[in-house]
């Protein structure tokens, strides 16, 4: 079985590096994870007038607005099904500021109907954004957010924009550092930059057996089938 990843970049996946390949090439039968390490060297927000945004970010783990130097921090890689039976890759980032913990969480699966990647952002999926996904010119991955719906109930609609922002990150591995990089921007067409950052890592693969060797605080709270 191809990664979700795999199944979006067709052919185009054999043009990443072979470190990047490893990354993003597994699934749930693979029986292992990916646990990055290491420091953000830089995690930014926006002018004063994009605090509202990420003060609400805040209550389900997306954005958040505070901003530093050299934060350690770890990223949290599962491949899994999800009780909808779809292949699911855990994004959880979690960023070890001086006096708290701050947390980005997201959920990934490959959608046969949209024929490509949906990221479920925070904790419960509320919101589902189609991401658009390119090889870039060093090896690295290049994502970027499209059109996001927002779920819960009955409500169904699409995330007007002008309360959001595209994301655009790049993920790579630098062969002198042998490190992976990444760097991340989130802007909102009218209001500017958002949130972003930048950061170093080095990363380990685990081994698990089942869903049930997953952290219980890595998994969504809620499920949504909607994509």
């Amino acid at each position: 079985m191809k990664s979700i990843y795999q199944q979006v970049l067709g052919s185009d996946f054999d043009k990443l590096h072979p470190q990047i390949q490893k990354r993003f090439g597994f699934n749930s039968n693979d029986k292992i994870a990916s646990i990055g390490k290491g420091v953000m060297q830089s995690v930014w927000y926006g002018k004063p007038y994009t605090l509202p945004f990420l003060y609400i970010g805040t209550w389900r783990n997306i954005m958040f607005p505070q901003k530093g130097k050299d934060i350690p921090f770890t990223i949290e890689n599962y491949a899994y099904k999800d009780k909808f039976g779809r292949e699911t890759v855990t994004w959880v980032r979690k960023y070890q500021f001086p006096k708290r913990v701050r947390r980005f969480d997201a959920t990934m699966i490959y959608s046969e109907q949209r024929n490509r990647i949906v990221d479920y952002l925070g904790t419960h999926q509320h919101l589902a954004v189609d991401i658009e996904m390119t090889v870039a010119e060093n090896g690295g991955i290049k994502l970027r957010s499209g059109e996001q719906r927002f779920y819960e109930g009955f409500l169904d609609f699409k995330f007007p924009m002008l309360f959001s922002g595209e994301a655009n990150v790049c993920e790579w591995y630098d062969d002198k550092e042998q490190k992976f990089k990444i760097s991340v921007v989130v802007r909102n067409k009218t209001w500017g930059k958002l949130f972003g950052y930048e950061g170093t890592f080095e990363t380990e693969y685990i081994t698990v057996n089942s869903k049930a060797d997953i952290p219980k605080d890595v998994l969504p709270v809620r499920e949504e089938i909607r994509e």
